[in-house]
């Protein structure tokens, strides 16, 4: 069956060191542990959709090496189809990845054959929107290739969601083509120039945001949850307490689940509800890809009670 999700991004091999804390400069520490792991923001969104249950197509490049070949064999293991996956004249992407005790991380990206996704990938991304229900992007690949891949989705009428990730201005063109924008305060403060340092300054954003075109502007906070605003208002949805040990492609996990959620046509609040969920799970774990759950496993959880939302305007 053709994909409902098209993901038109990056694929990086993550390469994780476990610290006790960030080093200060100069000085050396005894790091925990040392893994790699797939990831790349597109990638981490794809699979993180697919294992909710959604039909998934990644769009993207590798190098002709063996993190590509192990990249494109990890999402094909999560039934996500790789014919667009492209080989390029470069090495695959690398994340470098410092995860310290708190479960916070700090990463540094080489992009590697990602800066060479352009106009041969756009034309393999028209297969993959004929019949897909949304495209999801990212900005781990090449500002215009972005900026194409959503003005094509836009005239086939394909719903464009945005996750502004690593965050950077956008092109003014870019706006109007967004039906939802995904963003952590860190992207929000420099994308609407305003302070994001609590709930009512997140609903402050997240308004200035959609006034400058996306219908449904979603705001991730960690530990202090999610502000979403539409035309309905916007709502808060506080945060699952967790013991978080990494966390590390939480908020592709909360993309994932979001997007697979509105593809299986539920409302945006049960959507961001679900995600909440997802990204809880995925901290206790170790990880980008590894740590993504499976739609079984939140459905275990459907007993529990999941964040509801809370009126803020």
């Amino acid at each position: 069956m053709p994909a409902e999700i098209a993901v038109f991004g990056s694929l990086n091999m993550d390469l994780v060191v476990r610290v006790p804390r960030v080093p200060e400069a100069g000085e050396t520490l005894h790091a925990h542990a040392f893994m790699t792991n797939p990831g790349g923001k597109g990638a981490n969104q794809a699979v993180a959709c697919a294992r909710q249950g959604a039909r998934v197509a990644m769009v993207g490049r590798v190098g002709s090496d063996a993190f590509g070949q192990a990249l494109t064999a990890s999402l094909e293991a999560d039934a996500i189809e790789t014919a667009h996956v492209a080989t390029a004249p470069a090495s695959t992407g690398v994340a470098l990845i410092m995860v310290d005790d708190s479960g916070q991380n700090r990463i540094s990206l080489i992009a590697g054959a990602n800066a060479f996704v352009g106009a041969e990938d756009l034309a393999r991304l028209a297969d993959d929107l004929a019949a897909a229900r949304m495209l999801l992007l990212q900005l781990e690949v090449p500002m215009d290739a972005v900026l194409q891949a959503a003005t094509l989705a836009h005239a086939k009428g394909c719903r464009v969601v945005l996750n502004p990730a690593p965050a950077q201005a956008l092109p003014e063109s870019l706006w109007d083509l967004l039906d939802l924008l995904v963003l952590n305060e860190t992207e929000a403060a420099l994308l609407s120039g305003l302070a994001v340092d609590d709930i009512a300054g997140a609903a402050r954003a997240a308004e200035a945001l959609r006034r400058r075109g996306p219908a449904q502007v979603i705001l991730t906070l960690g530990s202090e949850g999610v502000v979403a605003c539409d035309a309905a208002g916007c709502r808060h949805f506080a945060a699952l307490k967790v013991d978080a040990i990494d966390t590390t492609a939480a908020g592709d996990t909360f993309i994932g689940a979001l997007c697979a959620a509105l593809a299986r046509g539920e409302s945006m609040d049960a959507g961001i509800a679900l995600g909440i969920q997802a990204a809880a799970l995925c901290v206790t774990r170790a990880g980008a890809q590894a740590s993504i759950p499976h739609r079984h496993e939140l459905q275990a959880l459907a007993t529990a009670e999941r964040p509801a939302a809370v009126t803020l305007r």
